[in-house]
């Protein structure tokens, strides 16, 4: 008897475990400047997993909701930076920089001043 009820607790534990799906919640830092840099760092973000993502041009920061399953932190600056956006990690190529529209030209000397938000 011992046995079968350790073997059911094992069993319940293995399969919460393999359903549990964590949603983590994060702030990254994304430089841009205007509406169009929004659209273009939100859909990069969730093109890389992030099930939210919203961009705040004021603060620069960029809110993003993912399963710890899908996607992380890293994966997500990475496709911003592939969309020509430096983050609080990752800068971007100077090509990808350059594909952007002039109105998302943001100044990149300042771009790796280490702020808290």
């Amino acid at each position: 008897q011992l046995t079968m009820v350790l073997s059911f607790l094992l069993v319940s534990m293995f399969s919460f475990a393999q359903t549990k799906d964590s949603t983590l919640t994060e702030k990254i830092k994304v430089w841009g400047i205007c509406d169009m840099c929004k659209t273009k760092i939100e859909k990069a973000a969730k093109a890389a997993g992030a099930a939210t993502a919203d961009w705040n041009d004021e603060s620069k920061v960029l809110n993003v909701t993912y399963s710890a399953t899908k996607s992380n932190n890293k994966k997500i600056q990475q496709k911003v930076a592939d969309a020509g956006y430096d983050t609080q990690d990752l800068r971007t190529t100077d090509a990808a920089f350059n594909k952007l529209p002039g109105c998302c030209k943001y100044d990149r000397r300042g771009s790796y001043t280490i702020e808290f938000f």
